[in-house]
């Protein structure tokens, strides 16, 4: 190796110490200290002491220092790629929960009862239903077994008057100023609800799928103290959702798969028409931004809740068109249900 090409090396090498140091110094960034030490120390060794490298490549029977070299520069590489996945991905989670608290904080969440029974709050994650969240919400009745009824509207990211028909018709109303998912509206709307002394939270959609006439029969065996999670299940009672045989045999493979890992017995682990008690939910470890069904059963499973499911109707939407995706849902579930288990 020639002297311009080792002092290049060396330079670098020492940049990259020098850049590791500065952001530990200057952010404690351990990561970042560690990437540009490895870094930095690979390239000064290749240039001052390059017979280390045919030391490493003797005991991988690597017969080339080129390729012993690329072989550990490749593997740093990967690395770092992960490294920065992961960054990004923390990063994500930051903002998203910067936008969660900033939506709580902008909303009236008092709870609204007078010396009685705690309230059932009904949290509706919603983008874009606009032309659905009306009706939806007018249908709610004011009680429930005794217990007043609140409507909590997340608005995740819509685009359209969601927010505004949802506070028109009494929800009280969360705006996330981008799109989050499913997973990450129902946060909020937990949140919310658990600072309004909420007995029972029920999750249901806001586009009508879910018969406002089968609210009693989810929440009464949680205020009764035989379940503390109840879910209806389309397959136990009737599905009008017009959904295709890959998506109902989708379905059906998802729930075997959570049944056989948790040892439960549902029959219908992708809908979201479900009552938990209000003090459980602080129980649970949640991250799912978008596919948010598994990880609450699963988590309910871990944190020894008694579920019971129970036979429901399941409508077609009122209005617009399904937000999930085909391929990349099924890919999303199941990495839900895996690394939900794993954690």
């Amino acid at each position: 190796m020639n002297a311009v090409l080792s002092g290049i090396l060396i330079l670098t090498g020492l940049g990259a110490i020098v850049w590791g140091g500065e952001r530990y110094r200057s952010q404690f960034a351990k990561r970042d200290l560690i990437v540009g030490t490895v870094a930095g120390l690979g390239l000064i060794v290749l240039a001052s002491a390059p017979v280390f490298y045919d030391a490493v490549g003797s005991l991988l029977n690597l017969e080339s220092r080129v390729v012993t070299v690329s072989l550990l520069g490749n593997l740093f590489l990967l690395g770092v790629i992960l490294y920065l996945f992961t960054v990004l991905r923390e990063t994500q989670q930051d903002v998203a929960e910067l936008s969660r608290n900033l939506s709580i904080s902008g909303t009236a969440t008092d709870a609204r009862f007078d010396g009685g029974n705690h309230p059932i709050v009904v949290v509706m994650p919603a983008y874009n239903e606009a032309a659905s969240i009306e009706s939806v919400l007018s249908a709610l009745p004011e009680q429930v077994a005794d217990h007043p009824l609140e409507p909590v509207v997340v608005s995740d990211g819509s685009d359209d008057e969601t927010a505004l028909r949802a506070g028109d018709a009494g929800a009280t109303v969360a705006e996330h100023p981008i799109n989050q998912g499913q997973g990450g509206a129902l946060r909020t709307g937990f949140k919310i609800a658990q600072q309004k002394d909420a007995e029972v939270v029920v999750t249901m959609d806001a586009d009508g799928q879910h018969p406002v006439a089968e609210l009693p029969n989810l929440v009464q065996p949680v205020l009764d103290g035989d379940a503390d999670y109840v879910m209806g299940s389309r397959y136990r009672g009737v599905d009008r959702t017009g959904n295709g045989i890959i998506r109902k045999t989708g379905i059906r493979f998802f729930t075997w798969l959570i049944n056989r890992l948790t040892k439960s017995g549902i029959t219908d682990c992708t809908n979201g028409y479900r009552a938990i008690r209000g003090d459980d939910i602080g129980k649970f470890t949640l991250t799912e931004e978008r596919f948010s069904a598994p990880e609450l059963i699963i988590e309910a499973r871990k944190n020894g809740l008694e579920i019971k499911e129970i036979p429901m109707v399941i409508n077609e939407r009122e209005a617009g068109e399904t937000k999930k995706p085909q391929l990349g849902y099924a890919i999303g579930l199941t990495r839900t249900i895996l690394t939900t288990w794993i954690r």
